[in-house]
């Protein structure tokens, strides 16, 4: 019998932690882990303050070590490092999810002699201290790496960092599995929610925070006409995005429907007519809930950045593409696809399609393995 292939995912955190890489290092422990001859343990950081816990999660052997807190949106644990040591030495193959601060430190300290692979899946943006001192464990890890992964061409492009390691770098898009989400049963989510139920209904989901851009999409709502915008999502900005809305006078045409279990929000989905996602920051790598609403046949509207957004759903294919930080150019886009449900439909059409080509799960799971084995 074949030896094992023993995989070590690691990541800050985990489900039910929400976010898009905890999405997909899930995703990509739990398939990997049927696989035939496949071992896959997954090391990060729990939430919060506390002590170490082991868990199994649908076949996944998962470690959360215990944490001292989150400091400039990095966990501090010292007990991952002890830990880290300890399970690489049983991996062959080491995937690294960053920026990670706390993951390039254990490798350079662990003495791991074997295959790594980093998913690189932003640069750090907003913590410019900290850039001071990660800098140096960040180029340990890159020019250490094996294989460098980027979901985008425009993730290489448009970093700071990347260009040096540029011969390592390969193009994995994450991706989702259509039959997961046109499975789930159809029902009205934002209609019975709307007030005028003829409505054009735009729809946004994500964490209310900075660089989301939820701010600018309600700016931008106060132009726009015979819509009625749905928000799913908490986070720090929820209050002052609702203080705008009422002090707009706009309760009847912004509905904010907080946190979504998984059916409900792929109902949302189903249900509106223009998904939005108004980021604007490169803090946006990608956006996988451009495909989350892509595979209902939904046009997208996105922004400019410099990071892999624009490369999901293509301006003038299967949406708009709009500058960031712009309300006005939004309010334009989204009044041009309100008035016209035939372009809605072409572009609906074609994300649809993208999603299943370029961006389909199963195809791109088979592509890891040949890269991590």
């Amino acid at each position: 019998m074949s030896k094992k292939l023993r995989i070590l995912e690691v990541n800050k955190a985990y489900f039910p932690h929400i976010g898009g890489i905890e999405t997909l290092i899930r995703q990509y422990s739990e398939e990997l882990g049927k696989l035939d001859g496949v071992s896959v343990k997954a090391l990060v950081c729990r939430d919060g303050k506390g002590k170490a816990i082991r868990e199994k999660m649908n076949g996944v052997e998962l470690l959360r070590t215990g944490s001292l807190g989150t400091y400039f949106s990095c966990p501090l644990s010292f007990s991952f490092i002890r830990h880290f040591r300890k399970m690489a030495a049983k991996a062959d193959v080491v995937h690294i999810h960053v920026p990670f601060p706390l993951a390039d430190a254990a490798l350079l300290l662990s003495g791991y002699k074997g295959k790594v692979v980093v998913s690189w899946h932003s640069d750090i943006v907003k913590q410019k201290k900290l850039m001071l001192f990660y800098k140096p464990f960040m180029r340990y890890l890159l020019k250490r790496a094996d294989i460098i992964l980027t979901a985008t061409e425009g993730h290489v492009k448009h970093s700071l960092y990347l260009n040096e390691f540029s011969h390592k770098c390969r193009v994995l898009p994450y991706g989702i599995t259509p039959e997961d989400y046109l499975s789930v049963p159809r029902r009205s989510i934002l209609t019975e929610k709307a007030t005028d139920k003829s409505c054009v209904k735009v729809f946004f989901t994500g964490r209310l925070v900075y660089y989301k851009g939820v701010d600018v999409l309600l700016k931008a709502f106060t132009k726009v006409k015979g819509c009625e915008l749905f928000i799913a999502g908490t986070g720090e900005l929820g209050d002052q995005l609702r203080n705008f809305v009422s002090s707009h006078d706009m309760e009847s045409k912004v509905h904010f429907l907080g946190f979504l279990p998984d059916e409900e929000l792929r109902q949302a989905y189903a249900d509106c007519d223009i998904f939005v996602l108004p980021s604007v920051a490169p803090s946006e790598a990608f956006g996988i809930v451009q495909l989350e609403a892509m595979v209902y046949g939904k046009p997208v509207i996105n922004t400019a950045l410099r990071s892999g957004v624009p490369y999901v759903s293509i301006d003038g294919q299967t949406g708009i593409t709009v500058p960031p930080s712009s309300p006005k150019a939004l309010a334009m886009a989204i009044n041009k696809l309100a008035e016209d449900k035939e372009l809605r439909e072409k572009y609906g059409r074609a994300a649809a399609e993208r999603v299943k080509s370029d961006f389909n799960e199963k195809v791109i799971l088979g592509k890891l393995y040949d890269i991590l084995k």
